[in-house]
């Protein structure tokens, strides 16, 4: 497997593509889950280069099958320092990823200066807190931002987050009866493909500004 860095990546899309979508995973699988799979992939089918890597706990799970608990959050931005510096892309950058990895993103891409943020779930506070959101960075953030979130997501429902203090730099598109992975119950009478790919559909018109 390829790495940066020595973070494992995958690459999707065509190398010619003018614009990158670097995407982390989220706290408990890794990088190749089904979730990421379709969304590296659906991209990648609509003409963007996507780079997908882990982060150093999860690359150790991989190579020793152990479950082992989130990096403490400055090894995992500096992850995202390294790769975002050494994955060579001279194009536009936008950077993000599900749940924990988008969240870690969102932390530091004022830093970084992206083109733009993708956020795929954000965990706007723990499961029942919405009392204590972590946002206090997103009142102020000026990247331009995209938030794909679940209208029933356990850690950012719609209710509690219409309710946040948000940059008006920050997008947010709610997916019908999502939940934390954006997938709606049966009874909506939708598939969780319906949201992924209005997801991804709202993801390229948001690359191509």
């Amino acid at each position: 497997m390829e790495t940066i860095a020595d973070l494992p990546v995958l690459w999707n899309g065509p190398e010619t593509s003018d614009t990158l979508v670097i995407l982390a995973h989220g706290a408990g699988a890794p990088m190749d889950n089904p979730f990421m799979d379709y969304f590296a992939e659906g991209l990648a089918d609509n003409g963007l280069r996507v780079l997908r890597f882990e982060f150093p706990y999860m690359a150790e799970r991989r190579a020793s099958g152990k479950k082992r608990p989130p990096d403490r959050q400055p090894k995992l931005l500096t992850s995202w320092r390294e790769i975002y510096e050494g994955c060579g892309f001279k194009g536009r950058i936008f950077i993000g990823g599900k749940s924990m990895g988008g969240r870690m993103a969102s932390l530091i891409a004022d830093e970084l200066s992206p083109t733009g943020l993708i956020c795929l779930g954000y965990p706007f506070y723990a499961p029942g807190k919405p009392d204590k959101p972590r946002t206090e960075h997103l009142q102020s953030l000026e990247t331009p931002a995209l938030i794909l979130q679940g209208e029933r997501d356990s850690m950012g429902n719609r209710e509690a987050v219409e309710g946040y203090d948000l940059s008006d730099s920050i997008t947010l598109e709610w997916l019908p009866d999502g939940n934390h992975d954006l997938v709606p119950r049966k009874a909506s009478g939708l598939l969780p493909e319906d949201n992924w790919n209005r997801a991804i559909e709202k993801i390229i018109d948001f690359t191509s500004f």
